[in-house]
């Protein structure tokens, strides 16, 4: 009997869900162009490291505080319906920040109060946007189609992940803020548009008639009873708390490797490089037959990138470091979110992805937040030094307290 051929592009060949991918991918460019412009404007107005950590937990302690409602009505309500709003509030911020900078060119702003502003709106936006979108996924390609799926999501968000860091330096050093924000506006614009052009099938969940705290509380227990899905989210929570450097790019572009504001470009793109190369052989291989080993060799890879960036001195081998982390976090990417969708019930996705969300979406901005706040104690080299070293000890502690993790191999549902 001949074995059957693995189709690479299965999932893509759902229009709805080729649709959510277009949509993904535009705004992913759109708002990775918006970090670099803002992160380099509040330092521009600071020069203070922790301004850049105050960016992430202006976003976070938002997200944070209505990611579990949020999580509820995915539940509740038309995914698709929620994805839009949340898209038309993101909008509304980056033309604000647009408009901010077209003020601030007239009347110089002495304080970055206004940009931080505009992004804790922004945490609210993606607090619904994004355990929505990952439900909604789920329910546009068939559950075998899961890894295929995350694969090709994760590799269209790390294409656009590259692009928009890469127009973000290139439009502020050519054309000032105003232009690269103009462009985020469009960019905007035309996710929404492609957003629009999904149809979701006719929901087959049943309505949820308990409380927002019952409901909430019933997420957060089948959680608890996923020892493999839970060590895979603990993991990436402290990996990212500790391990990310993002937030510290501008001290090391303006700082420590003096390459401007189109080397911060540059730098914010080439994880989502890595990402690139990584997601698109996810995409084009079978399901991984040993998941758990490899997630848990890929998060200490990533610790170790981490302390090689903070050693290095050259601008090339900062850029194949973090291309090298990226790469790595790929893998812990598309394992964790095929167990989110293979191990939860439809019924749940939106809650449980709302406390996922809560674990992986917040630890980069509280991250950046310590990043930005151990910088300033001891310094930005030291600050990822640390976070690398941790994250080491992570990978070693959740390996011995979580062996079913260890032991995991298929990710077929």
């Amino acid at each position: 009997m001949a074995t059957p051929t693995h189709d690479s592009y299965a999932s893509l060949r759902y229009p709805s869900f080729r649709w959510l991918v277009i949509s993904l991918m535009t705004m992913t460019v759109a708002t990775q162009l918006r970090g670099v412009v803002v992160a380099w404007q509040v330092y521009d107005i600071t020069h203070d490291p922790l301004s850049l950590g105050l960016i992430g937990l202006a976003e976070a302690l938002p997200f944070i505080a209505v990611a579990l409602f949020a999580g509820h009505v995915a539940d509740r309500l038309d995914r698709r319906r929620i994805i839009i709003g949340s898209l038309v509030l993101t909008l509304a911020c980056a033309a604000s920040l647009l408009v901010l900078t077209l003020r601030h060119a007239h009347h110089p702003l002495h304080s970055a109060a206004p940009f931080y502003a505009v992004i804790f709106v922004s945490g609210i936006s993606r607090s619904f946007l994004m355990p929505s979108r990952t439900a909604l996924a789920a329910e546009l390609v068939p559950r075998e189609l899961y890894a295929n799926a995350s694969a090709w999501r994760t590799s269209s968000f790390q294409i656009a992940a590259v692009t928009g860091p890469a127009i973000g330096g290139l439009l502020y050093a050519v054309g000032g803020p105003a232009s690269a924000y103009t462009v985020d506006v469009v960019l905007m614009l035309a996710a929404l548009v492609a957003m629009r052009r999904v149809h979701s099938p006719a929901s087959t969940r049943t309505p949820l008639t308990q409380s927002v705290a019952r409901g909430l509380a019933e997420g957060i227990a089948f959680l608890r009873s996923q020892p493999i899905l839970l060590g895979a989210m603990s993991l990436d929570l402290f990996s990212v708390l500790f391990g990310g450097a993002v937030a510290l790019l501008p001290i090391f572009a303006s700082d420590i490797l003096r390459v401007g504001p189109q080397g911060l470009g540059a730098l914010r793109a080439a994880p989502a490089a890595g990402a690139v190369v990584m997601s698109l052989w996810l995409a084009h291989r079978p399901p991984m037959q040993r998941a758990g080993r490899s997630l848990l060799l890929a998060v200490a890879v990533f610790g170790v990138a981490m302390i090689g960036f903070a050693l290095s001195r050259s601008f090339v081998l900062s850029l194949g470091l973090l291309a090298l982390s990226g790469m790595v976090d790929t893998v812990s990417v598309v394992v964790r979110s095929t167990l989110l969708q293979i191990f939860t019930p439809d019924a749940l996705l939106g809650r449980v992805s709302a406390v996922n969300a809560v674990f992986i979406g917040s630890s980069n901005e509280i991250g950046a937040f310590e990043s930005g706040l151990t910088a300033r104690l001891i310094g930005a080299i030291p600050s990822v030094l640390l976070g690398g070293s941790l994250t080491l000890v992570t990978v070693a502690l959740t390996a011995w307290k979580a062996p079913a993790l260890r032991r995991l191999r298929d990710l077929r549902p």
